[in-house]
């Protein structure tokens, strides 16, 4: 089977960020509709269909706590027209304002462009919401190699069901719809290494066009793509030359906390930093080489497992800045929070010290080592769900 080259992989991490833009004001676009902030407005004696007023617009981001205040609301909506995805009626006035001026939705009013890879993304959308609504066992959990994969179909099965509904009109027709689906980030190799083929291999749709996105998304940018490259979830893509404290990675003897924002993935014997690549001066290197667990004693899967166990698990939404996601995994099955820079994504979202992974954007964790673990961080969206576990009353 044709292994994944370097261009598809960042190709589909182009796509990705297309994908999740689109994504996002879909279902803002939806959610407008629902509450009747979209509808016929007549301005000047002309008739607008499906558009909104600016300020009404406003009003309801901020009352929907999409946006903590109207400067903010108004960030939000240039960056939905900065893709090209709204647009003044008129054309009038190239940006958005906090004002009675009318605005529609350019999938609206047919000015969208839609280029091939918005069309793919969008029959990739069709195509998960067709499978996802029938009554059929097509995406299931599977395990691959000792770990469990969620949402995910068999080659053939998938090629036979787009057959079924129709989407494709032989084998070979759907085959190559689902390579373009990959190299669009709609589905990727569990494993994140094959393209697609007509085979018994598994794959599973890499986004999950139900999640509910927050208009907050469009912001955080996402970071140049770097294949193969040794990052981790603090600095997984870029290098920054911004200097942050963690809580607790290794002390320096004046007290203060030795570390930077970008760093290698830290395993359960080490936790090379890469000092060197940022120009970052460290007091002690031989601890940042190495430095101690933040656990407070070895802790087993089935001590964690074991019924009565004093752990309680949480959900943990977490969006890469532009930096990464601001943290290091340590460990090995199960895998621990090591460090959260407190000034990064991770710590807003509640991500803390000692927790423990259970899972990463549906793939369970606990039984991996940390090599997987961040795998799945690196190969997921920038957008993560995080399940831990964590102890209580510590």
């Amino acid at each position: 089977m044709e292994s994944l080259s370097l261009a598809v992989l960042k190709k589909a991490a182009e796509m990705e960020e297309i994908a999740e833009i689109h994504i996002i004001c879909d279902q803002l676009k939806t959610r407008l509709q629902e509450d009747k902030i979209i509808k016929d407005r007549r301005i000047h004696l002309c008739t607008y269909p499906y558009s909104v007023v600016a300020r009404e617009v406003i009003d309801w981001l901020i009352d929907r706590k999409e946006a903590t205040d109207r400067a903010g609301a108004v960030e939000l909506m240039n960056k939905v027209m900065e893709y090209n995805l709204l647009h003044h009626v008129s054309n009038q006035y190239p940006d958005f304002r906090d004002s009675k001026l009318l605005y529609r939705f350019a999938k609206d009013d047919g000015t969208f462009p839609m280029e091939l890879d918005v069309k793919v993304i969008m029959r990739g959308q069709r195509i998960y919401e067709k499978i996802t609504n029938a009554n059929v066992n097509l995406l299931q959990s599977r395990e691959v190699e000792g770990v469990k994969y969620e949402r995910c179909f068999v080659a053939r099965e998938m090629i036979d069901m787009l057959i079924h509904i129709r989407e494709c009109k032989n084998r070979s027709h759907a085959e190559q719809l689902c390579r373009r689906l990959l190299e669009h980030a709609v589905i990727q190799h569990v494993l994140s290494k094959r393209h697609f083929s007509d085979s018994n291999h598994l794959f599973q749709f890499r986004l999950n066009f139900r999640r509910r996105r927050r208009l907050a998304e469009l912001l955080n940018k996402r970071p140049q793509a770097v294949v193969d490259s040794q990052g981790s979830p603090f600095c997984l893509r870029k290098h920054s030359h911004d200097t942050a404290s963690f809580s607790s990675m290794s002390s320096s003897s004046d007290g203060r906390v030795a570390g930077a924002r970008r760093s290698s993935m830290s395993s359960g014997s080490s936790s090379a930093f890469h000092n060197n690549a940022s120009g970052f001066t460290f007091s002690n290197p031989e601890e940042l080489c190495n430095p101690r667990s933040v656990l407070k004693r070895p802790v087993t899967l089935e001590e964690l497992l074991a019924p009565g166990a004093p752990y309680v698990r949480k959900t943990l939404t977490v969006v890469s800045d532009a930096v990464g996601w601001g943290f290091v995994v340590r460990g090995n099955k199960p895998c621990h929070i090591q460090a959260v820079d407190p000034t990064g994504p991770a710590a807003s979202a509640g991500v803390k010290l000692r927790q423990f992974v259970v899972s990463v954007n549906g793939h369970y964790s606990l039984d991996c080592d940390y090599k997987t673990v961040s795998t799945f961080i690196i190969t997921g969206p920038r957008t993560i769900v995080l399940e831990v576990m964590e102890e209580m009353n510590p």
